[in-house]
């Protein structure tokens, strides 16, 4: 008795990192089947082996700032919600997106509505960039190496997008304000 206990515990505790236990215990089958882990991984890759690039190239030339300033973080989370949105729901950049997504519909307010197609890398590819909040980490990484290389040329786009985004809002303010009245 007590050495089937043991199994069984024993057997509880065994660690399985397999890409097939991941999805095993969601009842959600069909949406796991779709997790892509390796071309995730691939993913993840490029963009750490990037910045470690990008940044030794920083440190290199000493350019890494030892912070950055209250209004350049402002203009940076602004600029990178409106680049991120822009790259993975604005209409016009829909042609960017189409060999890795399906247009699913119209979201309102120039934007759509789209889901990843195909299979492996393709379809990796396209969860990241039919997603903001997925694109947003490397939209704000670019922003942020441009900030250290280039500053006045992404300040000058990263403002730009900000007036965007400040547009945006003021548009649905005003479209509300229509509506109430």
């Amino acid at each position: 008795m007590r050495s089937s206990y043991v199994n069984q515990a024993s057997a509880k505790t065994e660690s399985d990192f397999s890409i097939e236990k991941y999805g095993e215990r969601t009842a959600e089958k069909e949406e796991c089947e779709e997790q892509l882990l390796a071309e995730y991984a691939s993913l993840l890759a490029f963009f750490v082996v990037s910045v470690a690039a990008v940044t030794g190239i920083a440190l290199d030339q000493k350019r890494l700032p030892r912070r950055f300033g209250l209004l350049d973080l402002a203009l940076l989370g602004i600029a990178t919600h409106k680049l991120s949105r822009i790259i993975a729901k604005d209409r016009i950049t829909s042609i960017l997106r189409a060999p890795f997504v399906c247009y699913v519909g119209s979201a309102g307010a120039g934007e759509v509505e789209e889901e990843p197609r195909g299979h492996g890398i393709q379809r990796g590819i396209g969860h990241l960039i039919s997603c903001p909040y997925c694109t947003a980490p490397w939209c704000a990484t670019a922003l942020a190496f441009g900030l250290i290389f280039a500053p006045r040329v992404t300040r000058f786009f990263a403002g730009i997008l900000a007036s965007v985004t400040a547009s945006d809002f003021l548009q649905r303010a005003y479209l509300a304000a229509k509506e109430k009245t």
